[in-house]
């Protein structure tokens, strides 16, 4: 369910999915309680969402006449995907073999490299290694993780980084100098 909602204190408009307790105008931070906000639509399509929004503001600008004339959103959507070049055109156009380009992020999506090294063991991408380290490792320490890593095909500073972000992210926590998954 989606339902185009406005704001009392700075008539902003947007978006919001399903039925939340509050919601917040994320123009000037407003929070309400969702019942109390003014709904002008409640529809199951998005994009009829969209649309009638983006209609309400076309008049209060005055251009309703030329919103009026616009296709509808899932046909703009359909001419965007066919205007220009495709990826493989644009890769060939910049010299770029483009079959060679996909086999290389498939490669990076899957953690093995080209370099010489053996890559991740089996079918464990780099993070699922860095992820395992943790998980097995009495005493894992940056060290230690970047240690284990290593002896599964994983370069130290894409470890180092990893670390940080999972940390970052909250997944995992730094204490004293120990890692341990959440």
């Amino acid at each position: 369910m989606y339902a185009v909602v406005g704001c009392s204190e700075c008539q902003a408009l947007w978006i919001v999915e399903g039925r939340p307790d509050t919601s917040e105008c994320p123009r000037c931070g407003t929070q309400r309680q969702y019942e109390k906000r003014r709904k002008f639509v409640s529809t199951d399509d998005e994009d009829h969402a969209r649309e009638v929004r983006s209609s309400i503001l076309a008049n209060r600008q005055g251009h309703g006449d030329a919103f009026a004339e616009l296709d509808s959103f899932a046909e703009l959507d359909e001419q965007v995907d066919a205007a220009g070049p495709t990826d493989e055109e644009y890769l060939e156009g910049s010299g770029l073999d483009a079959d060679a380009v996909a086999e290389a992020g498939e490669r990076a999506e899957s953690g093995s490299g080209s370099g010489g090294g053996s890559g991740a063991s089996g079918s464990r991408n780099r993070q699922q290694v860095v992820r395992d380290a943790l998980g097995e490792l009495d005493d894992p320490t940056e060290d230690a993780v970047v240690a284990y890593a290593d002896e599964h095909g994983v370069p130290a500073d894409y470890t180092r980084r990893a670390l940080a972000k999972l940390v970052r992210a909250g997944e995992a926590t730094e204490n004293r100098g120990v890692y341990r998954l959440v």
